[in-house]
């Protein structure tokens, strides 16, 4: 919703100041400019990226217009279900929760929690490391090690659709010169006619630069920028999970263990400890 409203805004400002200033909104109309700025910069797309890049990016972008998923509730619920996995672990032992972390859909415990259940990729991430914490052989700091690399796959993952958007709008400016220089030349080929009609060739023309520098500073690049935080978000949850897991592996109660956790997320989404506890006591009765 954000982001409509900041593209009316943009249009707003800048289409009602040359309104008012006396201009001719007729004059900008120029679909034959818009046809070579975002063909020419989508065939750019197309043959700067490879395959998976792409699908990337297409996948990404319908995401800009959502809201955040990662909210305060879905912490608190993940870490009141990281609470009870580890409780269940402590109290009857790694090998208890076998049957959990193997058919996460069907387990009791995870179907308390439909928002974390609903993200297929976090619960891999965090299946996989409980059923490495079961087999026993590994220490904290190798599961450490390989989280970290994790993380940073997945963070290099988000960050093919920033770079190829960001790139998109960088490249638009010129190609809106592009489409200015085709309509200089198609004026200059026509120099023997009224100077009025002269005047449109020309004013034509320069709306090709204006449209290609609107385009990429007030629609295609704070796209990045939001893709870009977006990112960020979806790292940190994953980021909680293996400050949780690791110091439920370095010996911590599980209370305390999901406190690690939540002092790790940012401050906007992040519950007070009262608040944690008090969530945390009423998921165990349901």
């Amino acid at each position: 919703m954000l982001v409509i409203i900041g593209y009316i805004v943009v249009m707003a400002s800048v289409f009602g100041g040359f309104a008012m200033a006396g201009g001719h909104l007729g004059a900008l109309f120029q679909p034959i400019e818009l046809l070579m700025i975002g063909g020419a910069a989508g065939g750019a797309f197309l043959v700067g990226n490879n395959g998976k890049a792409i699908k990337a990016t297409l996948k990404a972008l319908p995401t800009v217009f959502k809201g955040s998923a990662y909210t305060k509730a879905l912490y608190m619920e993940l870490m009141a279900l990281l609470f009870e996995i580890l409780t269940k672990s402590r109290k009857e032992g790694l090998m208890s929760i076998e049957g959990d972390i193997e058919e996460p859909e069907s387990s009791p415990i995870f179907s308390k929690y439909p928002g974390v259940l609903a993200d297929h990729h976090l619960i891999e991430f965090m299946t996989d490391y409980l059923r490495l914490m079961v087999s026993g052989n590994m220490d904290a700091f190798q599961i450490e090690n390989l989280m970290d690399n994790e993380i940073e796959t997945h963070h290099h993952e988000g960050e093919i659709p920033v770079h190829c958007i960001a790139k998109l709008g960088d490249g638009m400016p010129a190609f809106g010169i592009v489409a200015a220089v085709m309509g200089v030349v198609h004026t200059m080929e026509s120099v023997g006619i009224p100077p009025s009609e002269l005047g449109m060739l020309i004013a034509h023309a320069l709306v090709g630069t204006f449209l290609g520098i609107l385009l990429a500073y007030g629609f295609v690049g704070p796209l990045s920028s939001l893709l870009e935080q977006k990112l960020h978000e979806s790292t940190k949850i994953y980021q909680c999970v293996k400050v949780t897991l690791l110091a439920s592996l370095n010996g911590y109660a599980p209370a305390l263990s999901i406190e690690f956790g939540r002092k790790v997320l940012f401050s906007t989404e992040r519950p007070t400890f009262l608040e944690l506890e008090e969530h945390v006591k009423q998921a165990r009765g349901k």
